[in-house]
């Protein structure tokens, strides 16, 4: 449901476990102003966290980037509240 959004800028970040991979989708809103080398830059300390055992904070700092993109290219107005347009839920399928 990552496309599902009013502005079309939801984000997933997939971790494929078994196969070591990990991938981050974004909807076109925010790919069009988010550079290759951002997403690479973010990728790139989300595995070397990964890679020194450091889940939890890897991810966290990850969607922490993710945020700040968000906030950065979809500002809220003075006094308007963020929806939260997705389900914040861990999928485990």
């Amino acid at each position: 449901r990552v496309w599902d959004t009013e502005h079309n800028n939801g984000v997933l970040i997939y971790l494929l476990l078994a196969e070591r991979a990990i991938e981050i989708v974004a909807d076109r809103g925010l790919s069009r102003r988010v550079t290759q080398a951002e997403w690479t830059t973010l990728l790139a300390a989300m595995k070397e966290d990964f890679r020194a055992g450091r889940f939890e904070q890897g991810l966290a700092q990850a969607v922490d980037a993710v945020d700040t993109l968000l906030a950065q290219h979809f500002p809220l107005a003075p006094g308007e509240a963020n929806p939260n347009e997705l389900p914040d839920r861990v999928d485990l399928r």
